[in-house]
């Protein structure tokens, strides 16, 4: 058979056969760097990366946050002063010495490990700044938008109570001189004015000087009353209704619900790591300064001891620790006012650099949210007559979910895997169901106790918007 010469149009074809076998393989050894996938802004932290900005977030010092919490803490019972500490003699007097000390110790142990593991839980998920942040891991986008609101609710009327506050100061320091409304819309400016920084740590300066008020106003308390002693009767254990037992132990537990702002401080530490340090600080000053007072102030005030205790000195005393405490009553609002409105700003702005610029726009956006918040806060404080029983609807609803429930499921979404690996893993998951089954318990048993006592509170309360005197 005759050779075959190959044509020129089989060459071509070999040719461009072989240039694309060595283009393929050219192009599996040097292929394009890969981009790295576009990260959602809400899975970013809001605060990473602004070392270069003109607005910088993330400077706070561990001790910042530790007169913030301390501050924090005492204003979540926002009873008729926002010194927390100082209505827990009450509590006391309807529950006992014995079941209010380990009511008080036993909380205190609790609020630490939860606080504990929310700061784990951000450090394992930096993107979290708040609380619906949290609950969209567990949740999704639903339980983002419900947290949303209860959380802003919760600061809302939180705010509220702190205006209610400084008009009963005023009115206990004037002798109700003007009208109450009048003394809560100089509360409500006054504390406007001190909200309009949109960084913690100017906040964090005015956390230290209140943090030094509600110390000062404590001691004038205890000291008074320990040389007054207006009935030095106490029990080891009393024998309260259903309703008051459960309202006081209420009020012991919302004493420790700082948390619903620790995600917020722990945003704009320079280290997050360091919010542990800060974090058992702030629970040993806490615990040991609400036993301490609880037990002496109820020891030498007795069963008729008033909430605040300060109210149970003489008139004169009274005044003092009044002004003295002027600071916590104004600081504590301006600090929940500052989370719920970095709340919003942060939920407007995250993943742009609207939040780190200086322009009219960024800063127009954060008076606006302030100025509604606290509007909307003056106008609670004005309109419900039985604030505090409603207070602690809230705070049954709320508080409760935020300190010791969320946390359970907080630490048992991180260990899904580790239920059962151990003796430890096992102790654990034990404690954390607990936690959340606490929560379901105190929750039911408040908003029933709440709602019992605004219905007997709603007969005698004066009318909204009302000049009367507030204390």
């Amino acid at each position: 058979m005759a050779d075959t010469q190959p044509t020129q149009d089989d060459t071509d074809t070999k040719l461009s056969i072989h240039d694309g076998r060595t283009q393929g393989q050219f192009s599996e050894h040097y292929e394009e760097p890969i981009k790295p996938p576009i990260v959602p802004a809400r899975l970013q932290d809001p605060f990473v990366g602004d070392e270069g900005a003109e607005v910088h977030y993330r400077v706070m010092k561990w001790w910042y946050v530790f007169f913030l919490c301390i501050l924090k803490d005492h204003v979540m019972i926002a009873q008729s002063i926002s010194l927390g500490v100082l209505s827990l003699p009450s509590s006391m007097a309807t529950l006992g010495l014995v079941p209010g000390c380990i009511l008080i110790i036993g909380m205190g142990a609790l609020s630490t490990y939860t606080g504990y593991v929310l700061g784990q839980f951000k450090l394992r998920y930096p993107q979290i700044h708040n609380m619906s942040d949290a609950a969209e891991l567990l949740f999704g986008a639903w339980g983002r938008e419900i947290v949303t609101v209860a959380q802003i609710t919760f600061f809302i009327f939180l705010m509220g109570a702190h205006i209610l506050t400084f008009s009963i100061m005023m009115n206990t320091l004037t002798n109700h001189a003007a009208c109450t409304i009048l003394f809560c819309l100089v509360g409500g400016v006054l504390s406007f004015v001190l909200s309009l920084s949109r960084r913690m740590q100017e906040v964090s300066y005015l956390g230290i000087i209140s943090s030094l008020s509600v110390f000062l106003a404590v001691m004038i308390t205890i000291v008074a009353i320990g040389i007054e002693a207006p009935d030095s009767e106490a029990h080891a254990i009393r024998h309260p209704t259903l309703i008051s037992g459960v309202s006081a132990s209420l009020n012991v537990v919302i004493s420790f619900c700082g948390h619903p702002a620790f995600f917020s401080f722990q945003s704009e530490l320079a280290d997050p790591k360091d919010f542990t340090k800060a974090l058992v600080a702030l629970q040993v000053t806490d615990t040991v300064l609400y036993l301490i007072t609880a037990v002496v102030i109820y020891r030498y005030a007795g069963a008729g001891v008033k909430s605040p205790a300060l109210l149970s000195t003489s008139p004169t005393v009274a005044k003092v620790a009044f002004g003295v405490a002027i600071g916590t009553i104004v600081i504590a609002g301006v600090i929940i006012g500052h989370v719920g409105a970095k709340t919003i700003y942060v939920r407007l702005f995250r993943g742009t650099n609207r939040m780190t610029q200086r322009s009219v726009l960024s800063y127009g956006t954060w008076v606006l949210i302030v100025l509604f918040l606290w509007t909307t806060a003056w106008i609670i404080a004005n309109a419900i007559p039985v604030f505090n029983d409603l207070l602690n609807l809230l705070a049954a609803a709320f508080g409760t979910w935020f300190s010791f429930g969320l946390e359970g499921l907080f630490w048992l979404h991180m260990n899904r895997a580790e239920y059962f690996q151990s003796a430890r893993s096992i102790a654990l998951t034990s404690l954390n169901v607990f936690l959340v089954g606490l929560c379901c318990v105190m929750c039911g048993m408040g908003l029933w106790a709440s709602g019992k006592s605004i219905s007997l509170s709603a007969k005698s309360a004066h009318g909204a918007f009302s000049c009367a005197d507030n204390r």
